[in-house]
């Protein structure tokens, strides 16, 4: 898919999907009838959980520490952080106003729903009177903002018969976090089970994984795990040294049954601008995968150095755009720029290098003077 696109519709969906992956656990009135289980098995049930097909609505929050500035204002149209007014970026507007859009996202509170089934998937983000939509299905993908009644149409090439992507896989929505950070993260953790919630309107189990890991910067993430199904049904993540979490939000309600075919047959509305792109298999027809080595004299696209919560992905000739809101969101510091919020660090060094990773900013430093 062209950079652009990813680029231009990131603040209306990735980002969104993203947060709403991070679910909160949060207390209902009612007393919760469930057995009591081991952590072991709690992970054991969340793991094996195979929920195909639901529907369901969720309120989500963030507070990362992102270091916006407060007097920055991108001018007509553009979105404004805090009480800005007046300075608007001369360079690089259109890329500047979605990264404050995705920052809005990521710290503020949102809602929104979400419906998986055997048709498709599709994530919908309330804001106000707009709404934004990302509907993916086997044969294309929408990206919709009824703000400014624009869509992009993905149309998704034919795959061999026997060969069709999951739709599930397109966002990543709770559960796929979930299930995903115990798995991985497991051998470094500590599990724990806490006191029995209700959330959504379901018994759930909470389960508690601790990082032993010195260099990250995540103090700890929280998983509802429905008592009957092991659904994840929500998800906290703290802050190391915080006492309020960073990345929260729950479902609101939850309905296990396929949803209604027809939420996946979506059409722009009338009037609505619609860019669309053919998107076309490689030339093996992406049968083959790809090698675990690149050609000699060229640069992988990135390593993973570290492993479990103090995992750090650097990506080597990286090019910064030309743009005042990179100083902005960024210091300097020894080697390059850092960007540091309370659950992730970025840095960019001198020699072109990008270095992520839910880590301390001296732990990316260290790596990057190696």
């Amino acid at each position: 898919m062209a950079r652009s696109t990813w680029q231009r519709w990131l603040p209306a969906g990735a980002v969104v999907a993203l947060v709403a992956g991070t679910v909160a656990v949060t207390s209902q009135a009612g007393a919760v009838d469930l057995p009591d289980r081991s952590p072991q098995d709690v992970l054991a049930l969340l793991l094996a959980q195979d929920v195909r097909a639901y529907s369901g609505s969720f309120e989500t929050s963030a507070d990362l520490g992102l270091p916006v500035p407060g007097d920055l204002d991108l001018g007509p149209g553009g979105p404004e952080m805090g009480d800005a007014a007046g300075a608007v970026a001369p360079e690089g507007g259109e890329a500047a106003q979605e990264v404050l859009s995705a920052l809005e996202l990521l710290t503020g509170d949102n809602t929104g729903r979400v419906f998986v089934g055997a048709q498709g998937a599709r994530f919908q983000h309330t804001d106000g009177l707009a709404e934004r939509n990302v509907v993916v299905t086997e044969e294309d993908v929408w990206f919709y903002d009824s703000e400014t009644n624009a869509a992009t149409h993905l149309v998704l090439p034919e795959l061999p018969a026997g060969e069709h992507p999951e739709p599930t896989g397109t966002l990543p929505v709770p559960e796929e976090l979930a299930a995903t950070a115990v798995e991985a993260l497991e051998p470094s953790t500590e599990l724990t089970v806490g006191q029995h919630e209700r959330v959504a309107g379901r018994d759930a189990y909470t389960l508690t994984l601790t990082p032993r890991a010195e260099e990250t910067l995540v103090g700890g993430v929280t998983i509802a795990v429905d008592g009957e199904t092991g659904f994840p049904l929500g998800v906290t993540v703290t802050a190391r040294d915080q006492a309020e979490p960073a990345l929260q939000a729950q479902y609101t309600d939850i309905d296990f049954s396929e949803p209604d075919a027809d939420l996946f047959d979506f059409a722009a509305p009338a009037g609505a601008s619609v860019e669309e792109e053919v998107l076309e298999l490689p030339a093996d027809g992406g049968t083959h995968a790809a090698p675990d080595h690149h050609t000699p004299g060229t640069t992988p696209p990135g390593d993973v150095l570290g492993e479990g919560w103090a995992t750090v992905l650097a990506v080597p000739d990286v090019e910064l755009p030309d743009d005042p809101l990179l100083e902005e969101l960024t210091e300097p510091v020894d080697g390059g720029r850092l960007l540091s919020t309370a659950l992730l660090s970025v840095l960019l060094t001198d020699d072109g290098r990008l270095l992520v990773g839910a880590v301390t900013p001296t732990h990316l430093q260290d790596l990057a003077g190696r």
